[in-house]
């Protein structure tokens, strides 16, 4: 685990390849414990890749990565059991229920009876009328709950966040961004990706710029506040040479 001072997620020149075509290349950063940081970019510029590659999905080409304090292309188990994913694509077990599916859950996690939390979840993301349904039978926007109750259920102290709003009604949105903010005002590390430059910077204490495998520019969101520059116009700048 990582002390005060040590990066929550460290990239060193992480690479991935596969066969000709490289999706990330010499990709190099770090995330201190209590950010919520921003990883922006275009459809396929590699945003999704790291994610995997930062939670054991998949083993780098090159280069390495720690998630608190560990390898996760050496100890991919041990970096999921610890940290929350919410993935580009929300695909609960077709054949479990939303509620059998946070039970699955709470119990591959060893977190004991997590009754109470469960029900504060579907309270507070306002979907307890789908406790039991199939998540076959769940709409996208539901299920964007579902896999987001999922990822904080154990109260992690990494997220790896994959475009969590898309789906969702203005209502839930608020709720969820609210949620995100005192998350890491408590201490905890969200590694949110998204090209949602106003999300981003409604919520991100600093951002990186992905384009093309290589991240391209870094910076603080309240410097740009200061500079009264928006987020988009740093966006432009940095992937059009504006």
């Amino acid at each position: 685990m990582p002390t005060a001072k040590s990066p929550a997620i460290l990239a060193s020149n992480m690479m991935k390849s596969y066969g000709p075509v490289e999706a990330v290349r010499g990709v190099s950063f770090s995330v201190a414990p209590g950010e919520l940081f921003g990883l922006l970019g275009p459809n396929g510029s590699g945003k999704t890749t790291i994610v995997r590659l930062l939670t054991g999905q998949i083993r780098p080409s090159d280069g390495s990565s720690r998630v608190l304090g560990m390898d996760p292309a050496k100890d991919p188990v041990g970096v999921r059991s610890l940290v929350g994913i919410i993935p580009d694509q929300a695909n609960p077990p077709s054949f479990l229920t939303c509620e059998e599916y946070l039970e699955f859950v709470a119990g591959i996690r060893k977190l004991g009876d997590v009754s109470g939390s469960i029900t504060a979840w579907f309270d507070f993301l306002e979907f307890s009328g789908d406790r039991k349904v199939l998540c076959k039978d769940l709409s996208q926007g539901t299920r964007q709950k579902l896999m987001f109750a999922q990822a904080f259920l154990h109260k992690p102290a990494v997220a790896f966040i994959d475009e969590p709003l898309i789906n969702l009604d203005p209502i839930i949105q608020e709720k969820i961004k609210a949620y995100m903010k005192d998350h890491v005002a408590r201490g905890g590390t969200i590694f949110f990706c998204t090209h949602a430059l106003e999300i981003a910077e409604q919520l991100c204490t600093r951002v990186a710029i992905i384009e093309k495998g290589r991240i391209i520019r870094e910076g603080r969101v309240a410097d740009m506040r200061k500079r009264r520059e928006k987020l988009s116009a740093f966006f432009m700048r940095a992937v059009r040479g504006r």
